[in-house]
């Protein structure tokens, strides 16, 4: 069985394939996920998703056997609180989830009530529209400690020689307060940055995003870093790939840069 990469994605805004005009300004977004499955080397067994939407005191995995879905966006059209993306969820692998968590010394409970939330069936829906490939969420820490997030993606490294899929779903820049052109030189800046970590031999590269604070206009990107962390778990479970970078945009909402990449 082929080794899966792990990808670290930026999942655009809100539920914008249903958006006609949001869809049109992430059409490049779009392009990305529909090759994220032609690159793939078969067909996931099951996609394990880490989003910036769901965090708790400590990991949660989602054990439903039919996740429910959570519209955790504001203002939108009252169709896009009917969305349903019925992909079935995955209890075996749950425990298995939870088992290498326990080996790996980390606190882990199953969550049988959290849903699809859009940070992970925004990008699922336009990979797999038919909702075919079984998917679960785990969540992220509620600390955002990027040691414990890449211990957690340690953790879920060996899933990659079972035909798992590990995305962590986020946004490389994620200011709410400057989704506007006032973002374009600091998130231009912050994705240089994270470019060039991710470019370095491993130890060093992993260094680099543990200590990210210290990137340029690293704290206006991220006031608060939940759509960063899901890069430490991705990059966790494919500490020694080389990375690659599949998607990359200037001037989101008028000067947004955001980009998306590729372990293996």
């Amino acid at each position: 069985m082929p080794k899966m990469p792990t990808y670290f994605i930026s999942h655009g805004g809100g539920p914008w394939p249903w958006v006609p005009k949001m869809r049109q300004m992430f059409s490049n977004l779009e392009k990305s996920f529909t090759d994220m499955v032609k690159d793939l080397p078969e067909q996931p067994k099951a996609i394990v998703m880490i989003s910036g939407h769901w965090e708790a005191d400590k990991v949660r995995v989602m054990t439903s056997d039919a996740p429910g879905m959570e519209y955790d966006y504001f203002g939108f059209p009252p169709e896009t609180y009917q969305i349903t993306y019925p992909s079935p969820g995955a209890p075996d692998l749950a425990e298995r989830i939870l088992g290498l968590m326990q080996q790996a010394g980390i606190k882990a409970e199953p969550d049988p009530n959290q849903g699809y939330d859009h940070g992970t069936f925004v990008p699922a829906y336009v990979m797999y529209p038919d909702a075919e490939v079984p998917m679960i969420q785990i969540s992220m820490l509620q600390s955002y400690d990027p040691q414990a997030h890449f211990q957690i993606g340690r953790a879920l490294a060996p899933l990659r020689d079972e035909g798992v899929l590990i995305i962590g779903s986020g946004l490389s820049y994620h200011n709410m307060q400057m989704m506007n052109p006032s973002a374009k030189i600091p998130s231009a800046g912050f994705d240089a940055w994270l470019d060039g970590a991710l470019a370095k031999d491993p130890a060093d590269r992993t260094a680099d995003l543990l200590a990210w604070e210290n990137a340029p206009y690293a704290r206006e990107c991220h006031v608060k870093e939940d759509h960063l962390v899901p890069i430490f778990v991705a990059l966790g479970a494919a500490e020694d790939a080389k990375a690659t970078r599949v998607y990359h945009e200037d001037g989101l909402f008028g000067g947004i840069t955001a980009s998306s990449y590729r372990f293996d």
